[in-house]
């Protein structure tokens, strides 16, 4: 199975997801006034609503019409915003992760693994945190 992110934002996640057998199937997110949901192909698959909405949903694709089989994955939404940043019209979500019992097929922002390895100097510390970048190979420090 694998996936790819084909839009990220602020209130939508649109995943395109292409099994081993060579289905395609859209997987989405939705947020809206006082309930998210995710749908598998235009069918809604699960739904949270209140102000303690659920962050995770877990799904099964290629399930028999006995209900075993299939590969189960798990989608985890970190749907935070920074606070500086309301004006901005591409504001999007923190993190998105789409994860089979093998580990994750998509990652995005907050909920990368590559985000939550720690930096091994401290030149990559400062590259993370703060963006910044200093020396060129092409000149001396």
């Amino acid at each position: 199975m694998r996936a790819e992110l084909v839009r990220v934002g602020l209130h939508q996640v649109d995943i395109k997801v292409v099994t081993d057998e060579g289905e395609m199937h859209v997987l989405q997110w939705r947020r809206n006034l006082l309930w998210d949901e995710v749908l598998l192909d235009g069918k809604r698959q699960g739904h949270s609503g209140g102000f303690g909405r659920e962050k995770c949903y877990g799904l099964v694709f290629g399930k028999r019409a006995d209900g075993t089989g299939g590969t189960k994955v798990m989608l985890l939404l970190d749907p935070a915003t920074s606070y500086g940043n309301w004006g901005n019209p591409h504001q999007q979500l923190s993190g998105v992760r789409l994860e089979t019992a093998d580990g994750p097929i998509v990652a995005f922002g907050t909920l990368d693994p590559k985000n939550l390895q720690k930096p091994a100097t401290f030149g990559d510390w400062m590259k993370k945190s703060m963006g910044m970048e200093w020396g060129d190979e092409r000149r001396p420090h």
